[in-house]
């Protein structure tokens, strides 16, 4: 695939603060917000009296470690070459920013970069862990640890076919983390209102290896599409949407959640559409953009419901 009219060029980004902050993928940042907004939303369900100041640092600094992640991550794979191979990648929600390969960064200007993010990140969360707890810490360097051995060298997790579970994990530690700033103690309720959203955002991750598969395979990311039959492979789609049903489903009928809250399934609706495209054409990478777009849909829409859900029956 040629170089698509939508990619970022050096032209379009004379500007130095417009430049950096296009590389962070800032479209995408909000499956962390969503992520946040969820473990906030659960914090107030369940009694807890929100600390406004505190819900927006806490958004802030996931939003950085998230972009640090995202960059860090474009500079691993320019490092083993697995952007520069992908032809059939779909920008821009596939083969990476295009900021190195485009010739708008170079690999250690995004490296320095990213690791200026996640310091920040890390001094931030430094001080609102002296804020609210130590547990905070914890999660703080679980999910940035997951974000970013997820694609850096030695571990290179996703490249050992791991890289759902760091996803699944690094998104509910938003969760937990939103929570526990609140609560200033740790509860099951981020897992409970948490465990859906993060699986159904694992499938967006899963369904956007599909075109990068080849280029993957040839820079030796071994990941969990690689490493299976193509025609098997997309089964592993389908059970990640089933899984966040039947959570659903059980916390309710456990009682965990409203029985309202079993409309914020309605959005899977969109990933089983997404679903029956990739069964038709995962070999052709060409036709999955309207499947990636139904799982984005399907894995926002569901968050938002929740939330909503969630504050309304908490009044």
């Amino acid at each position: 695939m040629s170089r698509s009219v939508f990619e970022p060029t050096l032209a379009n980004f004379s500007n130095p603060f417009l430049r950096y902050f296009t590389a962070t993928r800032p479209a995408f940042l909000v499956a962390t917000l969503a992520a946040c907004l969820l473990g906030q939303a659960g914090a107030i369900y369940s009694g807890i009296q929100i600390q406004p100041l505190t819900a927006v640092l806490t958004v802030l600094l996931a939003l950085t470690v998230h972009a640090g992640v995202n960059v860090i991550n474009d500079y691993f794979d320019a490092l083993n070459g697995t952007d520069a191979a992908n032809t059939e990648r779909l920008y821009p929600f596939t083969g990476g920013s295009r900021f190195i390969q485009n010739g708008i960064l170079t690999p250690k200007q995004i490296a320095h970069f990213g690791y200026l993010l996640l310091g920040a990140a890390t001094v931030g969360g430094l001080w609102l862990s002296w804020q609210v707890g130590s547990g905070l810490l914890i999660v703080g360097v679980v999910g940035t640890f997951l974000g970013w051995a997820y694609s850096a060298v030695p571990l290179r997790l996703n490249s050992r076919g791991l890289g759902e579970l760091c996803v699944l994990l690094g998104f509910l530690a938003i969760a937990v983390g939103a929570d526990y700033v609140q609560r200033q103690a740790f509860s099951f309720q981020p897992y409970i209102v948490g465990m859906p959203y993060a699986l159904l955002v694992t499938s967006l991750l899963y369904i956007n290896q599909f075109p990068d598969r080849k280029a993957d395979a040839m820079a030796g990311k071994h990941n969990l599409v690689v490493r299976l039959p193509s025609a098997s492979a997309v089964w592993g789609y389908l059970l990640l949407i089933g899984a966040a049903m039947i959570w659903l489903v059980a916390m309710v009928q456990l009682g965990k959640l409203p029985v309202l809250a079993l409309l914020s399934a309605l959005p899977l609706v969109f990933s089983l559409c997404a679903f029956w495209v990739l069964r038709q054409f995962f070999a052709q990478p060409a036709q999955l953009l309207p499947a990636i777009k139904w799982t984005l849909a399907s894995m926002l829409s569901h968050a938002l419901l929740l939330v909503i859900i969630l504050l309304w029956k908490s009044q």
